[in-house]
């Protein structure tokens, strides 16, 4: 299964727990990158993209609650 179904079939409140700790988890590893103790790189990348998952799917439910 995708990452954006398993996305799907949580709630609003769950989806709002997600983003503020992966927000969290994207504030240390750029904290690590300054620091130049970062262990993988590409996290940094992914975490943006789950973030980035998670506001779209919100902006979805949004539209179309209001249609």
């Amino acid at each position: 299964m995708s990452k954006i179904a398993d996305l799907r079939t949580k709630s609003d409140d769950q989806l709002v727990a997600d983003l503020a700790e992966l927000k969290r988890e994207a504030f240390n590893l750029r904290f690590q990158a300054a620091t130049n103790q970062l262990e993988r790189p590409a996290r940094i990348k992914e975490v943006r993209r789950d973030i980035a998952r998670i506001k779209t799917l919100q902006t979805e439910r949004s539209v179309a609650a209001k249609a």
